[in-house]
């Protein structure tokens, strides 16, 4: 009875502990989403993981490095580094490591430490949603040296859903009015809540992919006779796979699907932010609209989806339990 009662004491001890670590990184997750989303934008390094690399190497905020020099990456100093300096061991003792000012410093110039260095050079061919790649490819370009790195971030990833963030950064937001003070720092872009589907610059030229199916970001005033005609596509189809009124021409800029998009999504779910109906969703994540309805048992297309709702993108049991299936 009292090993029965000691067991029973750890296993409750253990889960306590694991729920406060899933708490803390969930808070931490939420305190810079926006920031690893702002880096994606600004130097391609997808959003995802940067943040499995954050929590990875942070422990979601709560190291000694983090707390004590600002150093959520484990970035150490190298031979070009002439800001603060923190020592502790690591591969080996008293190792040297960078001191930042601020948490935002660090997760910039983590980003600026994979684009300017040649061994991550490859990274950056990458499509920025393989997430395996990704992970695989900084072990490979000798960013960690635990063999299993990869795989931590992949899980990180997996279980924080984080590769919604890389899909956000693609059509996050509007830029704020230009002033006085934007036009003398032109590279400083700020930002509001208020997402725009419409902008071409936040999508890539000429035939992309989403959730493996071809498509393209066509701007205001194209003629869809001219898509039809340039990709070899029926207008008809054209109007069908996209969920389009019968239409000559494209009044607002949007995602036009070449090909009908899937039944399921790439992942599980997302999470609706502002101004998100069901027709957004069906073309940002490739999912066909009738489907997306049918998961989430919504009947509005046009519907705008309450900000913070989770949005099944797969089938469930009804119960969140995902269902097996093909597309």
């Amino acid at each position: 009875m009292r090993v029965k009662c000691l067991l029973t004491t750890l296993y409750l001890l253990l889960c306590g502990s694991i729920f406060a670590q899933s708490a803390t990184t969930e808070a931490y997750i939420k305190q810079y989403k926006d920031l690893a989303i702002s880096e994606m934008q600004r130097t391609g390094v997808p959003a995802a993981i940067k943040l499995a690399q954050a929590i990875l190497e942070s422990q979601s905020g709560m190291s000694s490095l983090a707390l004590t020099a600002n150093n959520h990456f484990g970035i150490k100093c190298k031979t070009e580094w002439t800001g603060g300096k923190a020592y502790q061991d690591d591969d080996e003792r008293g190792e040297c490591f960078r001191v930042y000012p601020s948490v935002e410093q660090s997760y910039k110039d983590h980003s600026d430490f994979l684009k300017n260095r040649p061994y991550y050079a490859s990274l950056f061919k990458l499509d920025p949603t393989d997430m395996q790649g990704w992970a695989y490819g900084l072990k490979k370009a000798g960013y960690a040296t635990s063999v299993t790195y990869p795989q931590s971030l992949l899980k990180i990833i997996k279980d924080y859903d984080l590769e919604q963030y890389n899909s956000l950064a693609n059509v996050k937001v509007t830029p704020v009015p230009v002033t006085e003070a934007t036009e003398k720092a032109s590279e400083t872009v700020a930002y509001d809540q208020e997402i725009n589907y419409t902008k071409s610059s936040l999508f890539p030229r000429g035939i992309f992919t989403i959730n493996r199916s071809k498509v393209i970001f066509a701007t205001a005033g194209t003629a869809l006779k001219d898509i039809a005609l340039q990709y070899d596509v029926k207008p008809e189809d054209l109007l069908l796979f996209n969920d389009m009124p019968n239409t000559e021409m494209l009044t607002t800029g949007r995602l036009i699907y070449l090909e009908k998009k899937l039944k399921k999504g790439s992942k599980s779910f997302r999470i609706a932010q502002p101004g998100d109906t069901w027709k957004d969703i069906s073309q940002l994540e490739g999912i066909r609209l009738e489907q997306l309805l049918l998961y989430n048992q919504a009947g509005t297309p046009e519907a705008t989806i309450p900000t913070g709702q989770k949005i099944w993108l797969q089938p469930t049991n009804g119960d969140g339990s995902m269902t097996t299936g093909t597309h």
